[in-house]
This record gives structure tokens, sequence and C-alpha cells, in this order.
């Protein structure tokens, strides 16, 4: 059973993860590269908590046991006795190897590795550890603390204990396991990005702006969301690395970045979490930026 867990990425999705463990009674190491980073992790997770206490879906008790059993720390040495570590690094292939190679010498040789990628394949990432067959993504959506679902991936080693493991993990969090196949993007990415990319060509080839877009959506579609408000929410260059995958992985020109979105992502308009995407986020409500 699994009863302690990593957390490797202290930012909107680790401390997401890091959330929901610690509700469901399960002690969290929470990993990062500095103390600043897993300080603001932690302040996400406090204020998260008591927007559930306030909304009554936890006790004030319940929130102070959740966070007496989260363990920051920037080293990897409190990993040694975890049963399941999940990395959360950002959406890059490349520093998620590294990572995933360097943790593993760390770990009890029965420890299981989840990576939360969102697009990435699972069996390639699996390669650079020494336990490829302990190995799966597990893909929770954002935020992770309110969406019920986990994508449950198993890369081509993936043995049937491991997945049975997670997936008994995943209901423990009172959260849907859907397992899912190890293809760029897997099922919800493989959708909604190429979604959000044609919002984004629908804005630079002129057909609407940023509020028509959003509002045709919302209301002609019942999206709770426009979508280049979505693509805000998730970071620009969060959408902009997905779609990349897809393109390449799957080598069909229907993936294709759309060129506006390129632009974006070199300007450093990432979204909310840069203050400027496809909405200005500096004043007090968000106001479209075409």
């Amino acid at each position: 059973m699994i009863n302690k867990v990593g957390v490797i990425g202290a930012g909107q999705m680790g401390n997401g993860i890091a959330h929901v463990m610690a509700v469901a009674g399960i002690d969290v190491v929470l990993k990062d590269v500095s103390n600043e980073q897993l300080e603001k992790g932690l302040k996400v997770i406090e204020t998260n908590l008591q927007r559930q206490v306030g909304r009554g879906k936890l006790t004030e008790e319940e929130m102070a046991s959740a966070l007496t059993r989260i363990n920051p720390t920037i080293t990897d040495d409190l990993m040694s006795d975890v049963d399941l570590v999940v990395e959360a690094a950002t959406e890059n292939e490349e520093i998620k190897k590294v990572i995933l190679a360097d943790i593993c010498v760390k770990l009890k040789p029965e420890t299981i590795i989840a990576t939360n990628t969102s697009s990435i394949s699972v069996t390639r990432l699996a390669a650079v550890t020494d336990r490829p067959d302990q190995f799966m993504g597990m893909h929770f959506m954002n935020p992770v603390p309110v969406m019920q679902l986990v994508e449950l991936i198993r890369g081509i080693a993936t043995n049937e204990e491991t997945f049975e493991k997670v997936k008994q993990l995943t209901t423990r969090l009172n959260k849907t396991p859907t397992p899912a196949e190890d293809f760029p993007a897997f099922i919800v990415n493989r959708i909604l990005l190429p979604m959000i990319n044609e919002a984004v060509y629908t804005l630079y080839e002129g057909v609407g702006s940023v509020r028509a877009i959003d509002t045709a959506m919302r209301l002609g579609a019942n999206h709770p969301m426009g979508p280049l408000q979505l693509a805000d929410f998730i970071g620009l260059d969060v959408c902009l690395a997905i779609m990349q995958v897809l393109y390449e992985g799957l080598a069909d020109t229907k993936y294709r970045p759309c060129p506006l979105l390129v632009k974006y992502v070199e300007a450093g308009w990432l979204g909310q979490k840069s203050g400027r995407g496809f909405y200005d986020y500096t004043g007090d409500e968000p106001v479209p930026t075409r």
C-alpha cells in the first residue's frame, strides 16, 4: 500500500498533487530546486485548503492535519523511504529525463515512479530509469484539488502490479482513474489542445476577437471557459509544448502550432502566470489584448 509519496516540483501541478495526497492522509515529501519555490508552493496549498474550509469541504482540523503531512525539501535525501514518486516538473522532455535518472539512486528498489507529463511518451521517460516496469504516467488535471480525472498511462514495460497500485491510490484520492494508451498527449490533451490551437488560428486569421471567440464557445458550445481564457490559465508555453509534441509525434500538419501562439510564447506572454497572454491581467479585471 502507498502510504508516503514524493512529489518533485512545487509549481502549479506539484503543489496540487501534494495537496490532494495530504488531504487523503498520505505523508508527502515535496521537493523543488529552491526554498523560495517551496514557499510559494506551500502558500498556494494553504490558500487552497482555506478555500475548501470556507466551502465546507474540509474542517479547520483536517486542514491543519493535511499541512503537517507535507515535508518540503530541496534535496533528494528525504525520498529514500517513499512508496511512490510523482515527477511534476515543467513539460520539457530533457529536463524530466535528468530528474528521473537522478532520483532513482535515492529510492527503495520497490518504489514506483510516476510522471505527471501531459503529452510526452511515458515509454521514453521510463527508459532513463532503472525500473521501467515500475514506471507509468499519472496525469492529473489542473487545478488538481478541483478536477476529478486522472489519466493513467502504461509505458510499454509497465507491469500490472504497478498499474493496479497507482489505480487504487487514485481512488483513495477521490479521483476517477481513466486508462489511456501511450500516444502523444493521451486522451484529454489530444482533443483539447488542437481545439485551443484552432481558436488561436481563428484569432490569427481575424475571424473573431479574443472576446468574441471566448463568448462564442461559452454560450454557443456551453463551455465553462472560453478556449483563449483556458489557454492563458494552462500557460501558453505549456500549450505550445503539447502542440509541438503532437506535431512531431504524429507527423500531421493539422497539429501545427499556430504562429501567433509561437509569437506570444517568444514574447514571454504566457498567460495568467506572466500577467499577459490573450488577456492582460495587470488590472482588476482581465482585458483582451486583441
